[in-house]
């Protein structure tokens, strides 16, 4: 069954959201408007592009609200030395959450040390800033065996969290797949969901799996839903957002 709201409070349902920011047509504005929507419900972070780290990183300037963006997305197979420039790059215009891409093309092919070291090589620049490192796996092209080696390839790379997926690919995230993580990670790293969790039931019922961060685009929807049943009230429905 999944978690119940009555052991919850708004500010938990909250610090479990990555409000996303990433779909390639969003205009300034609407970066803009998310960011301000972000830090009104005082999500944990912004996942935004990283050409927009720096006007994020503006807007939340003084709210709890942290800024992330993404590293070798949303393909992951971008040379290491890239994904590294990315990172520093991301870092200096202010960003403390790094989403990075795991080289798939490497991990299907068994070369699991070149996986281990690029995740290692960003991770070693985030930590030194002090930002926390999740790693993106794309479950949707992995046997359930490379998810595994994934999880302990990022462990033993020293990533912060294990991720589903990009939000991009076929398919998000699902239950066995969250499940298979958490299984297979100490309880040291966080695991996040991404990819097709756009409402407060989805929500508890992957956070009763084990997960502590979602990618979200249906904040507003998700925390409005769970201050309409906290109230007794019921939300009138809408269209469920994209992402």
């Amino acid at each position: 069954m999944p978690l119940s709201i009555d052991s919850l409070t708004e500010h938990d349902i909250a610090k479990t959201i990555d409000h996303s920011l990433l779909r390639p047509e969003l205009d300034d504005a609407f970066v803009e408007d998310g960011c301000r929507l972000a830090a009104k419900y005082h999500v944990a972070s912004v996942c935004v592009r990283p050409a927009d780290v720096r006007r994020a990183t503006a807007i939340l300037a003084g709210t709890d609200v942290a800024v992330g963006t993404t590293i070798g997305f949303p393909h992951g197979n971008h040379a290491t030395e890239v994904k590294v420039f990315e990172a520093k790059r991301a870092l200096a215009d202010g960003a403390t959450e790094l989403d990075m891409v795991l080289q798939i093309g490497a991990l299907k092919s068994g070369r699991d040390a070149d996986v281990e070291a690029d995740i290692r090589a960003v991770v070693e620049v985030g930590h030194a800033a002090g930002a926390i490192v999740k790693v993106i796996f794309e479950n949707a092209y992995l046997t359930d065996a490379e998810k595994v080696r994934a999880c302990h390839l990022t462990e033993a790379a020293g990533g912060d969290f294990v991720k589903t997926s990009t939000g991009f690919a076929s398919g998000g995230a699902t239950h066995d797949d969250i499940r298979l993580m958490r299984r297979n990670t100490s309880t040291a790293i966080g695991v996040k969901a991404a990819g097709g969790v756009r409402t407060l039931d989805a929500l508890l019922a992957v956070m009763d799996l084990g997960v502590t961060r979602i990618g979200a685009t249906a904040t507003e929807t998700i925390i409005e839903e769970f201050r309409a049943r906290k109230a007794g009230r019921t939300l009138v429905a809408t269209a469920p957002d994209a992402g």
